[in-house]
């Protein structure tokens, strides 16, 4: 897989398609690439697949440093790797926060910014909301449901190591989507992709721009799920409402991954920005 190094860093990255190039930066996070595969976009756009630094076959930060600003410099770092004057970049969920990042520090390089599902604060607000939606999720299913009880213990549970964590991501899935045990035989591939790395060193990285929302310049695109419980409709439109100019698209089928649930309308929502900008 091709690669480049920032400061004795290794970075990989993966290339699919042919079109405007797109890059594109998984949650997470530590979420490696795979589940961000969207061969929608793909048939009209290089879509470029980062491996953010602490992920997959990247290479750890040895100080534990993981900050949206470092991880906004390696995304400027692989646009000039790749030789282009600038690109389109799509962020999904803690992506988004690093997309946003590099609209304020990097906008240059940017033709344009899809934040998927993301929002403009990482913290404990972001616990705090989610798990008031886990509330909702759970209040709304049937009395002792069996997915309404493995998505709470999940989300109160303690993880320690990549196995942990990876259970509970994969035991909190159902929360993740709008209709899970409809989508869910049609997916059987799709979990498979779903894998985390676990840096032990990874500090506390808190953000927050909702002050500086009026800063980005960058074209913006904001989508979102109406069933996202973690990255929700409300604070997208904070998203929307704020960057000057940007549009707001919500996929009324889908919660955390809309190019799952709602790849076509996903993929057009996508082309139609590029082709705009």
């Amino acid at each position: 897989m091709p690669e480049f190094i920032v400061d004795d860093v290794r970075v990989s990255y993966h290339v699919h398609g042919s079109g405007p190039v797109c890059l594109a930066h998984p949650g997470g996070p530590g979420v490696h690439w795979p589940y961000l595969r969207m061969p929608e976009l793909e048939q009209q756009l290089t879509m470029v697949y980062l491996e953010p630094v602490g992920t997959g076959a990247s290479d750890l930060r040895p100080d534990g440093d993981y900050s949206m600003e470092n991880y906004a410099a390696y995304v400027a770092a692989l646009i000039r790797h790749l030789g282009e004057e600038r690109v389109f970049l799509l962020g999904h969920s803690h992506g988004g926060f690093v997309a946003l990042q590099t609209s304020l520090d990097h906008a240059d390089l940017l033709r344009g910014v899809i934040v998927y599902d993301s929002m403009a604060f990482n913290g404990p607000e972001l616990g705090e909301q989610a798990f008031k939606n886990i509330e909702a999720y759970v209040a709304a299913r049937p009395a002792g449901d069996p997915l309404a009880a493995q998505v709470l213990a999940a989300w109160k549970s303690e993880p320690s190591g990549r196995e942990e964590e990876l259970e509970m991501l994969q035991r909190l899935l159902p929360v993740y989507f709008k209709d899970f045990e409809a989508v869910a035989p049609r997916l059987q591939e799709w979990m498979k992709t779903v894998d985390i790395t676990v840096d032990p060193n990874r500090q506390p990285a808190l953000w927050d721009i909702r002050p500086r929302l009026g800063e980005i310049g960058v074209p913006t695109l904001v989508i979102v799920g109406t069933a996202d419980f973690i990255c929700p409709e409300n604070s997208a439109r904070e998203l929307a409402d704020g960057i000057p100019g940007a549009s707001l698209v919500v996929l009324p089928e889908s919660g955390h991954f809309g190019h799952v649930e709602e790849p076509e309308a996903f993929r057009d929502a996508v082309l139609r920005f590029v082709a705009e900008h």
